[in-house]
């Protein structure tokens, strides 16, 4: 049963990743891609690290792949021009991919595996710490300066991409909210004394709006009642 969902899995996972690069439409090449987290979580659930399938389901698909079509959706991206330039840039893509297949093949020519790779391989995790317990304890003991210079790297380039994003452009309205707070009611509103009876027409406010059809149809030795 393993080894019918682990084909099934990696089928549906190769299929969907090459789906993500072939799709001319970028709003399906973001669904091929969720697609493609779904059954790598999986594969991570049959190889029993669960923690990494649970954070694959809850950070890329629940953050990244969620802001990547609210990114392709909301922006006005002409697709017809954008395929105008394939063919102009198609040997410079072709050279890099050659590029990065040759670093693929040199670094699986000289891997060398651990001898002690298929004991532990076959070796049964003790029943006492689960996956999410022994990878806590490997980060936080082994590799915990490492982990913390990370997370030190990723919180400078948040907070980098806010400043570049936030920066002020000439143009904009930005909301008040200090003077919107301490304003006072004769700043926003105006008492007038009406007579009775008189109505808003003679304080200059006509309403309704006058319009091309009451103008036409008004005689013209008399002014319409709008008028002044």
């Amino acid at each position: 049963m393993s080894a019918m969902f682990f084909y099934l899995f990696s089928a549906l996972l190769l299929a969907s990743a090459a789906s993500v690069v072939t799709s001319r439409n970028p709003v399906h090449a973001v669904l091929f891609l969720i697609v493609a987290f779904f059954n790598a979580a999986g594969l991570f659930l049959l190889a029993g690290a669960e923690f990494l399938a649970f954070i694959l389901l809850i950070v890329y698909i629940g953050a990244v792949a969620v802001l990547f079509m609210f990114v392709v959706m909301m922006l006005d991206v002409d697709f017809v021009q954008l395929r105008e330039g394939f063919q102009k840039y198609a040997p410079v893509g072709a050279a890099v991919g050659a590029v990065l297949f040759g670093e693929l093949w040199a670094v699986e020519l000289g891997w060398q595996g651990s001898p002690a790779a298929s004991s532990l391989a076959n070796s049964p995790t003790p029943a006492t710490v689960d996956n999410t317990r022994a990878l806590g304890m490997v980060l936080y003991t082994d590799y915990f300066v490492l982990f913390q210079v990370s997370g030190l790297i990723l919180l400078v380039a948040m907070i980098g991409a806010i400043v570049l994003t936030h920066r002020r452009r000439e143009g904009t309205r930005r909301q008040d909210i200090t003077r919107q707070q301490t304003r006072a009611v004769a700043d926003t509103l105006e008492t007038l004394q009406v007579r009775m009876g008189a109505g808003v027409q003679e304080l200059g406010i006509l309403r309704p709006k006058p319009d091309t059809l009451t103008a036409e149809v008004a005689p013209a030795h008399e002014p319409a009642d709008w008028e002044h």
